[in-house]
Parts: C-alpha cells; structure tokens; sequence
C-alpha cells in the first residue's frame, strides 16, 4: 500500500498534546480530519471531469494514519458493480475478482487504498489540511474545558493573573489538583474596586458560566461580585454552616457601589434549628477571627452578619443593623411596603451613605423600607393614606376577577343539567373537567390534595356521587372558593382531614357549597 510521508508526525503529535494539554488521540482524530479535507481540496482542484461535489460526497473516504511509519493513507469504500458509473464510489466486479478471487460478489462493499502519489499533494491541498487542524484542535479544546468544568460552575476556584485584555482580567484557573490550567476572563464588571491585579497573582474566583458554541476567547466567566463568593468563603471558614448547624438564607451584596464615594457592602442573613447556637456568633467568630477571614479575601468589604427571623417586622429591623429601629409598620402587606421609625439620630445610620445601606436592607428582605422620623411621623394621616391605597388595589381585583368571571361564564358556567341516561364515566370526565378549570384559577394548588380530589371523584360512593354533581353544577366562583376553603384546611391539619371533612359533609342531604362552607373549618 502506498503512503504519503510526513515527516516529524510523531513529534508533532506529541508537542501538540503537551502545548494543548490534549490527549493523543484526540489530536490523532482532529489530524485525520484535517487531511481528508486536505484530500478533498486536492481531488476538487483535479476535478477534469467538471463532477459536483456535494457535502455527502466524501463521506465514504477516510484517513488512516501511521504514526510508526510517519504517513497516511487515503481509503476508500467502494459498492462492487457490474459496470462502473461512478469510480469514487463503485468498482467493477472484474477488477475485484483481480485481487480477491471469486469471493468478491455483486452488491458487497470492499476498501480501496486511493492515497495520491506524494507529489500530488499539492500546497493548496496541504493549507486547507493546516487551516482545518488549527480549528479542529481549537474544537477539542472548548470541548474538553466544556465537559471539565460544567459540573464546576456555581463553584469557587482559585485563579492566577495571567495578563490583561481591554478592561477584562484573564486568569487560569484548573478543576484539581493535577489538572491542566485553563483560561477564564474576569470582566470589569465581576472585579472588586479594592482588588489589586497583578501578574501572577492569586484569587478565589466564583465560576459563574462555563460558554458553549464557537465565540473567541475564554470559555470560563468567573466573578468576585458574585454573592456566591460570599456564601462559599463563609461555609469555607464556619464548620457550623459546613455542618448544616447554621444556614444561609439570604446574601444582599453591592460590591461594586454606584458611586465611588461608597465602598462595597454585603448583608447576610443567618439562621438555627439549635437552640444552643448563636447563628451570628458563629459567623463572627472568636474576637472577630472568622469573618476576618473573609473580609481580607474580599479586601476590606464591609459585611453585615444578621439574625434572620421569620417574623418579617424583626427581620427588617435586623437587617437595618447598625442602625437601632424604635418600631417596624407593615403597611401593605400584599404588595410588602413598610415605615421604619427610628430616631432622629439614628436616621444618616439607617439611610447608610447614599441610600447603601436600606437598599442591601430591602434587598435582603424582599420589602420596600421607607425610613421615617419618629419624632415627625403621622400615624392617623400615614394609616388612612394607605387604608385608601389598600381599598383601591382591593377594587381593582375584584373587578378584573368579575371580568375575568364573565369571560369565562359562556364556555364554563352555561353547563347543560345531567341527563338521566348520562353514564356514571361521563360524570366523572365531567367533574374531572370543571375541577381542572377551577383549579387554573387558584396559584400553587397542592398536587397531593388535587389527587385526593379527584380520587375522591371517581370513587363509586354516594358521598363521591354528590360531589360530582357539586363539581358539575355549581358555579365557577363557588368552586374557587370551595376550593380555597380546602386549601386553608389541609395546610392547618392534613390532606387525610381534608378529605374526611369534606366526605363527611357531602354525607347531608341537600348538600351545596354554601351549606360545605361552613362545615370546612
């Protein structure tokens, strides 16, 4: 079989693993596609015949490379015919039987060697085979850092300054110990103000997003604004958060401030099961020693280690820590705004400078603070301004339920009454049918009372009967409410009470749900 030498391919093998941290197969296959492109740029540029070349016409070609002998050779699939109409693909049985005797039969497949004589292989060929390996090596890298680090990402790696690019960092960071470095950029917007990059130095970075596709540059996205950052450096210094004693619940952090006036700031809150624990203690540490930790790693950040409570007005007053609140009012519970009285010494500490710290304070608790004077606040004039807003809001959903009620009542309300002959199965489809409609109108309806539901619906029972006529009959308003009522009920005892009570109660005669109501306490 002939060969074309290429001189060196052990060697060049061998670099291109080592430089690209590749294994050698992997560049063995990404060189073995490059030259049987190199092949096709050499039999297009020999096309005399004028024959069209489509994407699948070199399918049936392949490259086998010899690593020992320094070469490849070009192989070919060919379909054994009786007369040749295609050479590329076909091969006369004639010419089989030359070399392989009376084995060969019409319709087999046999491998033919085609490789070009290595003067042949021209420098068009040879540059298209050079410009396809470059990108298909650059393939197996991006493919490589892909599936290394995506079960990293939302992880904290520790990162090295390699050099600058634009306003962005690019740092290598690597999955183990032992394990090759990769590049990463850190974009200006990720980099901490109190940050000093230079090169060769060393950070914890939070691996933010591992990129798919083709895109130039680094694949890694780390970050040092992340508050992720935050949560790993204090589960890595506190054994109580490590433990499970101690949790997290919520990280409030602006490390990169609007103005330069501020420096960054974070808000934590903390929580226990154990009694026997100070949650914020344990954060803080001895005299200071843990959160210190932290505060270097992050360059002096100013943090706020707060107690969380469930209790939203003491949560609120926790979080505005340093400051100390006289009082917590929730005014508009459903749309979560509040006043927060404090002194009037005690307002600049409240506001923080330039509003940073209630904004880390609202942001943490999910509520809209409003920091007031106590000395200067109106009560009566505060509470029947939003007595009024309430009143309104109240108005503008009811009247979007009333219309909302209307829209439907032609498709749902306007049902035909249950025929005599109607089959026990078309109940059912029906009332299943009425439950699923009512239920689209009800958020976050628990899926094991749903099942019990319509379990109850199809039992063959007079109680289950009842209810099935309740379902189809009754008004979709009434239904939501019903339904509402149960809601309320299982999640003050079970879905097992629920059921029963409600069994119970379509046991009367009569049975509306109006008359269920009041039963469902």
């Amino acid at each position: 079989m002939s060969i074309v030498r290429l001189p060196g391919l052990k060697d060049l093998i061998e670099n291109i693993s080592r430089e690209r941290n590749l294994p050698r197969l992997a560049v063995q296959s990404a060189l073995r596609e490059a030259l049987i492109k190199g092949y096709e740029r050499f039999r297009r540029a020999q096309n005399m015949e004028k024959r069209h070349f489509d994407e699948e016409y070199f399918n049936n070609f392949e490259v086998e490379l010899d690593v020992e002998e320094e070469g490849f050779r070009v192989l070919a699939t060919k379909n054994i015919v009786e007369q040749v109409i295609n050479s590329d693909h076909q091969i006369s049985l004639e010419e089989v039987q030359e070399f392989a005797g009376d084995a060969a039969q019409l319709g087999d497949s046999v491998i033919v060697d085609v490789t070009p004589d290595q003067g042949e292989f021209g420098r068009m060929a040879a540059m298209q085979t050079k410009q396809v390996l470059a990108q298909k090596l650059r393939d197996q890298q991006r493919q490589m850092v892909q599936e290394e680090f995506q079960d990293l990402e939302g992880t904290v790696l520790q990162a090295r300054v390699l050099r600058f690019e634009r306003q962005s960092v690019i740092m290598a960071v690597n999955s183990g110990f032992g394990q090759p470095e990769v590049e990463a950029e850190l974009p200006k917007r990720e980099q901490l103000p109190n940050d000093n990059y230079r090169a060769n130095a060393t950070f914890k970075v939070y691996l933010k997003k591992v990129s798919q596709g083709q895109q130039r540059g680094p694949q890694l996205l780390v970050s040092r604004a992340d508050a992720g950052l935050v949560v790993y450096l204090f589960a890595n210094e506190v054994p109580e958060i490590e433990d499970e004693v101690v949790r997290i619940v919520a990280v409030a952090r602006e490390a990169n401030p609007p103005s330069r006036h501020v420096g960054p700031r974070t808000k934590i809150a903390v929580d226990t099961l154990d009694r026997d624990v100070d949650p914020v203690g344990a954060c803080i540490g001895a005299r200071g020693s843990r959160i210190q930790v932290v505060v270097n790693e992050l360059r002096g950040e100013k943090i706020d280690v707060i107690r969380w409570s469930p209790d939203p007005a003491t949560y609120i007053a926790n979080a505005l820590s340093p400051a100390r609140v006289d009082e917590v009012r929730l005014m508009e519970p459903e749309t979560r705004q509040t006043h927060v009285l404090v002194a009037e010494d005690q307002l600049s500490l409240a506001i923080g400078k330039e509003g940073q710290n209630v904004r880390l304070a609202a942001r943490l608790t999910g509520w809209k603070i409003d920091i007031k004077d106590r000395a200067k606040y109106d009560y009566e004039a505060e509470t029947t301004k939003f007595a009024a807003i309430a009143a309104q809001h109240q108005a503008q959903i009811a009247e979007a339920e009333k219309v909302d009620e209307y829209e439907e009542v032609d498709e749902y309300e306007e049902l035909e009454e249950i025929d005599e002959d109607q089959t026990q199965a078309e109940q059912i489809e029906a009332a299943q049918n009425k439950l699923e409609t009512a239920l689209k109108y009800i958020q976050e309806f628990p899926s094991n009372l749903e099942a019990a539901l319509k379990n109850l619906i199809e039992e063959n029972t007079e109680a289950a009967e009842k209810f099935r006529g309740l379902m189809i009959e009754s008004s979709l308003s009434a239904l939501k409410q019903l339904l509402e009522r149960l809601v309320d009920l299982s999640g003050a005892f079970s879905t097992d009470v629920t059921i029963s009570k409600l069994s119970g109660g379509l046991e009367s005669g009569g049975v509306t749900v109006e008359s269920l109501l009041p039963l469902l306490r």
